[in-house]
């Protein structure tokens, strides 16, 4: 196995400023890095142990097979504040079957991201 040492998710969007915009001041992503010029400039974001780069233009939105997963630490929390920054939230936070605590929404092309809250006693925080 090849030593992986960083990675990111790469997304090309119909809109580069509009999706920027979804992922930087309404999700309120921090920024990692930023290259290039002009309305397709690369802009990297902090995504907990990995990255999103946002870059380029693409004619056909992502596939829809694409998803971004991000833990949060309160899922409640980061609800209030998506919707008080104007984000659409397809289903509010509901606690699933298999113990996340789970919220639903999109960016702009249509990408569905899934806001986790892992639970103190789940078994992706403490397995004995």
């Amino acid at each position: 196995m090849v030593h992986v040492l960083s990675s990111r998710t790469l997304l090309r969007p119909t809109d580069p400023d509009r999706s920027r915009a979804f992922y930087g001041e309404q999700l309120g992503l921090a920024v990692y890095r930023e290259f290039g010029t002009g309305p397709e400039r690369g802009t990297v974001y902090f995504l907990g142990g990995g990255f999103l780069e946002v870059a380029g233009r693409s004619a056909e939105p992502p596939s829809p097979a694409v998803k971004l997963w991000l833990q949060v630490a309160d899922a409640t929390a980061a609800y209030e504040e998506l919707t008080a920054r104007g984000v659409e939230v397809l289903r509010p936070p509901v606690k699933e079957p298999w113990g996340l605590i789970e919220m639903w929404l999109t960016d702009p092309d249509g990408t569905e991201i899934a806001v986790v809250e892992v639970p103190a006693d789940h078994p992706l925080r403490y397995r004995p």
